[in-house]
């Protein structure tokens, strides 16, 4: 992590910082300088315990275990009561041998194996949700860290704007010096107030983002007051030396997206099997007593009854063809989700590549140049021998190049979040902050 080139930049300003230390320490207010440490590895546990979305994916995984043995059970049993009578002019129950009181009971027994095929269905649905509910998690996680990247991205460009509005001050205190005693013309003076200006309009605008990034991050972690968050720690540079192959390979043997996506598969092959058992008939064992009276005996009957699978053309087959294209589609679906796994590996390799890249050449090249630049711009105006707008231009250069580099640094550690994420799973350190 560099450090910033402008602390002692300008030995011959210092004198003139001491006139404006109240007014600094009154753009500090409400900055990282009186902001609280916000650790990322406290946010991670506090989204994984309150999360109103992983909350609702746990209520739904457990309804849904409640399904299995739902599916598993007989269907209910039916019981018949009910009178008959011979004639319509009186009662003649004891007096006429048809008449009688009748009590029946009845169950239905699916086809051996149908009860097994249904409650697997509901068994890999559940395992499907669980694995789902892994990958919520995940993603719970990597966007916790990303909120937290881009909020500490945005107190340290506030960090960036403090440091160069403080050689501003100095600047505008210089030109005005050097208008009082005719060596600078009036637009001078002007120049560096506006630019001071400039800077305080973004400070503004990034302690506005800060807010919008706090509700968000609030929001995902499953705090509903409205508190300030805090700073989050400085990250560390983490090494990360996997390269792109090996972390395709480990995230298809880990994803809980593809595992999500074999159970689906499984329970498709099972509603095929089921399909397929539907050719087979159900029978239903029904059992019936009759209550007669006085010279009548009372009677009994036990019988059985089938479906007959008459109409299989328009009904089963149908229906098996139905389950061999979701069994075709469930085996698309997970080919798919395996290229868009490997797709994001790369892309996320790329980027964080190309961030070490950048942030090499903005510390080992542009940050130090642009510097010596604004030192040797800096000496020959106070010397009268350039003009302001070179300063300035070159000072917003410096800045510039300053927020690329940590932009691109934070890029860097969002790469690594998502690649974690995909590659790691909830193994992975949450952290990236100072111990």
């Amino acid at each position: 992590m560099p450090r910033s080139p402008l602390r002692n930049l300008f030995p011959k300003l210092a004198l003139g910082l001491i006139p404006v230390i109240f007014v600094m320490a009154v753009f500090l207010l409400g900055t990282s300088a009186f902001a609280q440490e916000l650790k990322l590895s406290d946010l991670v546990e506090e989204s994984l315990k309150n999360s109103p979305e992983i909350q609702a994916s746990l209520s739904k995984i457990e309804a849904a275990r409640y399904r299995v043995p739902q599916a598993t059970s007989l269907p209910d049993p039916m019981f018949m009561f009910g009178y008959q009578n011979e004639g319509f002019d009186k009662y003649t129950y004891g007096e006429e041998q048809g008449s009688q009181w009748m009590f029946s009971a009845s169950q239905q027994f699916l086809f051996p194996g149908k009860r097994a095929l249904k409650g697997e269905m509901v068994q890999r649905d559940v395992e499907s949700m669980e694995a789902m509910h892994e990958l919520l998690k995940l993603k719970t996680v990597a966007r916790v860290k990303e909120l937290y990247f881009d909020l500490f991205l945005a107190y340290k460009n506030i960090d960036l704007f403090m440091d160069i509005l403080k050689l501003f001050l100095s600047i505008e205190d210089l030109t005005l010096a050097r208008y009082s005693a005719g060596r600078a013309i009036q637009q001078e003076v002007l120049m560096a107030q506006t630019e001071k200006y400039m800077l305080l309009e973004k400070e503004e605008m990034f302690k506005q983002k800060i807010q919008s990034l706090e509700a968000m991050l609030r929001a995902a972690i499953g705090r509903d007051n409205a508190t300030p968050l805090g700073r989050p720690s400085d990250p560390v540079y983490q090494p990360f030396y996997r390269d792109a192959d090996e972390a395709v390979k480990t995230a298809l043997s880990n994803s809980p997206e593809i595992k999500s996506r074999n159970k689906i598969i499984e329970a498709a092959d099972t509603r095929l099997r089921m399909a397929q058992k539907e050719y087979y008939p159900d029978f239903s064992i029904n059992a019936s007593y009759f209550n007669r009276s006085g010279d009548f005996k009372d009677m009994w009957s036990a019988t059985a009854t089938i479906n007959i699978p008459l109409f299989f053309k328009t009904k089963q087959e149908p229906a098996v063809h139905e389950a061999k294209a979701s069994y075709s589609q469930a085996k698309q679906e997970l080919d798919a989700v395996k290229l868009m796994i490997s797709a994001a590996i790369q892309d996320n390799f790329s980027m964080l590549r190309s961030s070490e890249r950048l942030m090499d050449l903005y510390t080992n090249g542009l940050i130090p140049k642009n510097t010596q630049d604004v030192d040797l711009a800096l000496t020959e105006y106070t010397n009268g021998r350039t003009d302001l707008i070179i300063v300035i231009s070159r000072l917003k250069t410096l800045l510039d190049y300053q927020i690329l580099y940590w932009t691109q640094f934070v890029e860097r550690e969002k790469a690594i979040a998502r690649l974690q994420a995909i590659t790691e799973g909830l193994n992975s350190v949450p952290g990236g902050e100072k111990k």
